[in-house]
């Protein structure tokens, strides 16, 4: 059985402050590549800090392409994988990504977020619509997300529809949403049946204070590690047989019924235009 240790980074980032935050990524894939890691997570917009709005505003995008060279760098000098988490501006659009790149710096995926979070998030950036994609990864399966989309099961379920066995997440989530990484993960792992990890930041930034909390969990929803609420260097063993055990003996994904979903969906939508027509009609009056 072909397995990967997979590293989660959970850390402070510097709003803005891109050269000590690459440091702090740098020193996390060093040690990472030392304790034989084949891949290491960072949390959601970890290079440029959490801060939606002094983002857009203040941060030049022709610095973007630099950022992710010298990110591309640090993975081939440590030998590892590397997910991380930044702006993209496609067509004049800015858009909150992931990207995963080899031991060799080359780009194997990305990613945009689909579901933006708060009105901070949706003033600074627009959602994007493309379903995650999957690579092989060391011989897993692996696909990304992002923080906000892993609350919505559409999302994990269309990456292990796609073959997935590792979903990587980039997060930035406060306090106050412990649920989230202790109740809802690890059902998204058990129900999708995929060893999800979710990297989170830990401590204030740009005036909000992060949960930390990061997990990996397994696809049958075991907990494989889950940080407390400083920075924090995770580490848990995956592989694709582990997805393909989960599967084997409950098959959901084999047993969906996407048409009769779709039926739902039609019916649903059908009866809500009857019901807006109701109303219209209601309103208008004799």
């Amino acid at each position: 059985m072909i397995t990967v240790l997979l590293a989660l980074m959970q850390e402070n980032s510097a709003v803005l402050d891109v050269a000590k935050n690459c440091s702090v990524v740098d020193e996390a894939a060093r040690k990472a590549a030392a304790a034989g890691a084949g891949v290491l997570l960072t949390p959601e917009l970890f290079p440029v800090g959490y801060a939606p709005l002094p983002v857009r505003t203040e941060l030049d995008p022709e610095i973007l392409p630099g950022i992710r060279e010298r990110l591309a760098g640090i993975a081939r000098r440590h030998s590892i994988a590397l997910v991380y988490s930044l702006p993209v501006v496609t067509a004049g659009q800015w858009h909150i990504s992931a990207t995963l790149v080899g031991s060799r710096g080359e780009e194997l995926l990305s990613y945009s977020k689909v579901h933006l979070f708060g009105p901070e998030e949706r003033k600074a950036f627009s959602p994007a619509e493309d379903a995650p994609a999957v690579v092989l990864l060391d011989g897993i399966r692996t696909s990304l997300a992002i923080c906000y989309d892993v609350e919505f099961p559409e999302t994990v379920r269309a990456a292990a529809a796609r073959g997935a066995e590792l979903l990587l997440v980039p997060t930035a989530l406060g306090h106050g949403f412990e649920n989230v990484p202790q109740i809802l993960l690890r059902a998204r792992a058990l129900e999708s049946q995929l060893t999800v990890a979710y990297a989170n930041h830990c401590g204030v930034e740009g005036g909000c204070e992060f949960l930390g909390g990061s997990v990996i969990a397994a696809p049958d929803g075991a907990l494989l590690a889950a940080a407390g609420t400083g920075p924090e260097l995770l580490f848990a063993e995956v592989s694709a047989a582990a997805a393909g055990r989960a599967r084997n003996a409950v098959p959901y994904l084999a047993e969906r019924r996407p048409p009769v979903y779709r039926a739902w969906e039609e019916a649903l939508a059908q009866e809500q235009a009857q019901e807006h027509a109701q109303e219209q009609a209601q309103e208008q009056g004799p």
